[in-house]
Parts: structure tokens; C-alpha cells; sequence
């Protein structure tokens, strides 16, 4: 494998180790809903990524989370650590539409929109739509488009269609943006307004990778395997795949005590001392919705307390503020989150 593809390590890998998933009665029945046709399919797409990319299992997972979830990603880490080759590896999976934007500062709405072009011989005006039109859309280094251009993606992201001269254009479905960024470069980047930050159904971190990982995409590379091996990867699911099964995720049995759970949970950063901004109730959305797709990617046809856990940094962490003494203490958004699924008594 090219040595500028690397794998990126667990992002959940940061986080303190959780308590193993406990075995209740219901373990021991055979799930209410057959979810093989889904492990089929996501079998399939971690095999295909696995062609090119080393490691990443936890990445991929979580990917795979968001597409059965209906969520947007942004994918949060330095250069050189496959965000964008695992954002359009992903793509490829896929048997629909698929568009890449570079976000820059001179990016304009029109740009990523589309715009209305005079016709003389219609004497009308015909709408041409731009690169937001697809199903999957990448967007590289979001951060660098001023907030005239983020604001363009305000309504596209939330209710999956744009208002251009009076007209809605509802996007192709399925529609999932993967948004990649970089945290350490500063100069010419802005900061994401909290509404569009609050659209992303995660933020991954995507770190380096292990020695052992990285030793092995040198010996890929040296043995000959570098370029760009897109072609190596094939569509095994198509559009209509996908929404079976998602409406497949959207049945999955959550018990009432967890959905009190998550509610606790959420509501727990806006009275939190650390933190001087809370999540909104699109967060407990968010987690519902993703905690449905682990546990079915998981082969479980209900929700767990341990699937609502491991997902909360995930969904937590770009949603909530630390107030600046806390920022002074050295803590982190994780470290909050880490603290208040501590302090929530987890239903049994």
C-alpha cells in the first residue's frame, strides 16, 4: 500500500476502556429480527476497504454506523492519515452518485449549490446543480470556507434538500456528507458555526497508526502495491440495499429505561461546571440512532447500555464547549463525557 495511505488507529483508542458488553437473558434468544442480510452487507463493505487500507477496524465500524444511521461525519486528524482515501473508499462501496469539494477561501454558495443560468432562447432562467447533487459528498479541509459558504450547507445537511429562487431540490437518497479536517494547521482555516457542528452525527478522530500497522504499509509499498488503488475496490451495495436496511435499523427494539438513559445523559452536560455550552436534543437523537446501528452491526436486534456508552464521546464531544478555566485545566471534551457517563446510574 502507498506509505501516504496509512491506517489510522482505533478512534476510539483515546478513550478509557469501557466495561465489556454484559450477556443478560436476552442474549441467549435467537433475535427477534433476522439481521443476516445486513452482516452480509457490511461484511461485504469491510472487505473492500480492507483491499487498500490497513487497520482502521474501529473507523470503519463507526463509518459503517453512520451510513445504516442516516448521520453526517466529520472526520477530525492531521495529514497523511487516510481520512480522504477512507471517505472515498467508502463511496466506492456504494452503488450511488459520488462527489468530491475542496473547500478554500475563496469557495463561494454557487460553488458548492449550484446556480441559475440564463437561457435567451428559452428566455428563462435553467438551474444547473453543483457538487452537492450526490449521494455521497466529500467535503476536504471543511474548515477553510469562510461562513458564507458554510452556511450553504445548513439546510442541505439537515433537511436533505436546498431552496434555490424560491424552488426546492430535494437531494438523492441516500444523502451523507463526510467532511474531513485538519486540527493543527491554524492559518486560513475558520471555526465550524455550533449549528453546522450539530448536524454531524459524529466527529472521529483519526489518529496514527501502531507500528505493527505501519510496518505493514511499507512492506505493501515496497512489494509494489502504491499509487491510488481505487480501482481495486467494487460496489457491493446499492441505494436500495441501503435503505432496506436502515429501515431495518429503525425497527430495533431500544427499552424505555435507555431512552430515559440517554435523555440523562445529554442533559447532563448543560448543568455540567466544565462546560459552558450543552448539547441539544439533536444529540440524544444521534446517539438513539447510532446505538440502533452498533447493536444491529453488532448482530443485536436491541439496544444495550454499553452501545449508548461507547458512542457518546463520538457524538458528545464537537456539541459541547468547555467553559475556559476548564480549557486552562488542560481538560477535553472527552474527559466531561468521560465523567458524566461515570456519574449516570446505567439501567440493568
Amino acid at each position: 500500500m502507498d506509505s501516504s495511505f496509512p491506517s489510522a488507529t482505533d478512534p476510539a483508542s483515546s478513550q478509557p476502556p469501557l466495561a465489556p458488553e454484559a450477556t443478560t437473558a436476552t442474549d441467549s434468544f435467537a433475535p427477534r429480527t433476522d439481521l443476516s442480510h445486513l452482516s452480509r452487507h457490511a461484511d461485504a463493505i469491510r472487505q473492500e476497504l480492507g483491499k487498500v487500507i490497513v487497520g482502521q477496524q474501529a473507523l470503519a465500524e463507526l463509518l459503517l454506523v453512520a451510513l445504516l444511521a442516516d448521520g453526517h461525519v466529520l472526520l477530525e486528524g492531521v495529514p497523511g492519515v487516510a481520512k480522504t482515501l477512507t471517505a472515498k473508499l467508502l463511496a466506492r462501496t456504494l452503488s450511488v452518485p459520488f462527489s468530491r469539494l475542496q473547500f478554500t477561501p475563496d469557495l463561494m454558495p454557487s460553488d458548492v449549490l449550484g446556480t441559475s443560468v440564463f437561457r435567451p432562447q428559452q428566455g428563462e432562467f435553467e438551474f444547473r446543480p453543483g457538487p452537492i447533487f450526490a449521494s455521497v459528498v466529500l467535503i476536504d479541509e471543511i474548515n477553510r470556507a469562510p461562513a458564507k459558504t458554510q452556511s450553504a450547507l445548513f439546510e442541505v445537511m439537515e433537511e436533505r434538500q436546498i431552496t434555490q429562487d424560491g424552488t426546492r431540490y430535494a437531494m438523492p437518497a441516500p444523502f451523507v456528507v463526510l467532511a474531513t479536517q485538519n486540527p493543527v494547521e491554524q492559518e486560513g482555516t475558520y471555526r465550524l458555526p455550533e449549528a453546522q457542528l450539530d448536524r454531524f452525527l459524529f466527529k472521529l478522530n483519526v489518529g496514527y497508526p501502531t507500528v505493527e500497522e505501519e510496518i505493514a504499509i511499507l512492506q505493501g509499498h515496497h512489494a509494489g502495491f502504491g499509487g491510488t488503488p481505487l480501482d481495486a475496490v467494487r460496489a457491493v451495495v446499492s441505494a436500495e440495499d441501503l435503505q432496506r436496511l436502515r429501515e431495518q435499523v429503525r425497527r430495533q427494539h431500544v427499552e424505555p429505561k435507555l431512552l430515559e438513559y440517554i435523555a440523562r445523559l445529554v442533559g447532563q452536560t448543560r448543568a455540567h461546571k466544565g462546560l459552558y455550552l450543552g448539547a441539544s436534543p439533536r444529540a440524544s437523537l444521534a446517539l438513539l440512532n447510532g446505538a440502533k446501528a452498533l447493536a444491529a452491526l453488532r448482530g443485536r436486534d436491541f439496544v444495550t447500555p454499553e452501545n449508548i456508552q461507547y458512542l457518546a464521546p463520538m457524538v458528545l464531544r464537537h456539541r459541547i464547549q468547555l467553559t475556559p478555566e476548564r480549557e486552562m485545566e488542560g481538560g477535553t471534551p472527552d474527559d466531561v463525557v468521560k465523567q458524566i457517563l461515570q456519574q449516570i446510574e446505567v439501567p440493568r
